[in-house]
């Protein structure tokens, strides 16, 4: 039997109590959903923002500073049109501390919560997740719940074993830092899994809410849908990592990186984007999604997928050698975060090259405007960018900043073009 549509006001209809209609601008369509959204990082907020321009929007996060800032109207992460649509109305969208104000009457749930990636079980940390559908399944059996988060391949899959009966979807994100809402209205695609009614009328929901209504839908098998969003990303790694192999070898040989760069770039098979040089791939997603592959291969040949998590620890060896070489008696970091735009250090190649200059015993100094009197692993943090510049022989960069313009003989940086 096919399962009930998502129809607006589904959950109301059963008996629960609904949330009050707004009246005048900010009232919502008549045929808008009441939809929850779990996670309030770069993914549940562009997700959020997005769907709230046609839709009844409850957000939910464990840290209560995100929460207030999206009632605020304020955007909890560093991204721009965030922050502007948000200001600029977003009538919509509410977000509360309490998980089941927020999905407890929804047509739809997205789960946007964190899956870092854990080296003691070699797998990514699903407990979030795992959590807001058992949750889910037990208050609100009939809404459709959406994966949003990365999990290892055949994750969706064992939890609809473990929810019989829950209509339970996995869709990939493919967004940026910093780009995450512009990303949402103009998706390069919108994978949905597992085929069926209720895929279609969720990707029909995220095409419908985006700029792009010609942007190409997919819907497969959730093992697919995932193994899907680990190849992607760890294809972006494996190029990042090409690139950064390049310049090492011409850095070595003193040779012109960026002629060599553009040189093969005019192959169209190659093209001329996402080929800067950097210390490392890095951010949130790409250096535990490659070990989430490269722990799906335990069984199965490669040498490849190896071989892209080995080179970015190779290339943050050589950086911090190269580093080092220069001879500066105090060394400086500017800013900790992967690339310009971005709040978020975590996984950032930066606090890589940081651990393995402060192990060789090179004296440090790092510049962070948002964290004065922070202390990082016995490394001193200042957000006095001119006390900083006076304190650096070297100044290290992953990513130019006019901000260092007036120092730039004393700037050490992989970054070729000025850009991520």
């Amino acid at each position: 039997m096919e399962p009930p549509a998502i129809t607006p006001g589904s959950q109301r209809r059963r008996g629960r109590v609904a949330a009050p209609e707004r009246s005048g601008a900010g009232r919502a369509r008549p045929d808008s959903l009441s939809i929850a959204v779990v996670g309030l990082g770069y993914v549940g907020t562009a997700l959020a923002v997005l769907l709230a321009g046609r839709h009844r929007v409850a957000a939910t996060d464990i840290d209560p500073r995100r929460v207030a800032a999206v009632n605020d109207r304020r955007s909890p992460v560093a991204d721009p049109d965030i922050d502007l649509a948000l200001r600029a109305g977003a009538t919509h969208l509410s977000a509360t501390t309490d998980p089941a104000g927020a999905w407890g009457d929804a047509d739809v749930v997205f789960v946007a919560t964190p899956t870092d990636y854990d080296p003691g079980t070699d797998a990514f940390d699903t407990t979030s997740v795992d959590a807001v559908v058992a949750e889910v399944a037990q208050r609100n059996p009939c809404a459709v719940v959406v994966i949003k988060s990365t999990v290892p391949v055949g994750h969706t899959r064992r939890l609809r074993a473990r929810h019989p009966g829950l209509r339970l979807l996995f869709s990939p994100e493919f967004l940026r830092e910093g780009r995450a809402l512009h990303d949402c209205l103009h998706p390069t695609r919108v994978i949905v899994s597992d085929p069926g009614p209720d895929a279609q009328r969720i990707a029909e929901l995220l095409v419908a809410a985006s700029a792009e209504p010609a942007t190409p839908i997919r819907l497969m098998a959730s093992d697919e849908a995932e193994a899907t969003k680990l190849f992607a990303n760890t294809y972006l790694a494996l190029r990042v990592a090409y690139f950064n192999e390049l310049d090492t070898y011409a850095a070595k040989h003193g040779l012109d990186a960026r002629s060599i760069i553009d040189g093969v770039g005019l192959d169209p098979r190659i093209g001329d984007h996402y080929n800067n040089p950097s210390f490392g791939y890095g951010g949130y997603c790409l250096p535990k999604d490659t070990r989430q592959l490269l722990a799906n291969y335990r069984e199965v040949p490669q040498n490849l997928i190896a071989a892209i998590v080995e080179s970015n620890e190779t290339r943050m060896d050589f950086v911090a050698l190269d580093i080092r070489l220069r001879g500066a008696a105090t060394v400086g970091v500017h800013r900790l975060a992967m690339k310009a735009g971005s709040d978020n250090a975590r996984g950032s190649s930066v606090l890589g090259v940081l651990a393995r200059l402060r192990a060789s015993g090179a004296r440090l100094v790092v510049y962070e405007p948002e964290d004065a009197g922070l202390v990082l692993d016995g490394v001193e943090v200042v957000s006095d960018l001119a006390e900083f510049k006076a304190r650096a022989d070297l100044i290290v960069a992953n990513r130019w900043s006019p901000d260092l313009a007036d120092v730039a003989d004393r700037v050490y940086t992989r970054d070729l073009f000025g850009r991520d």
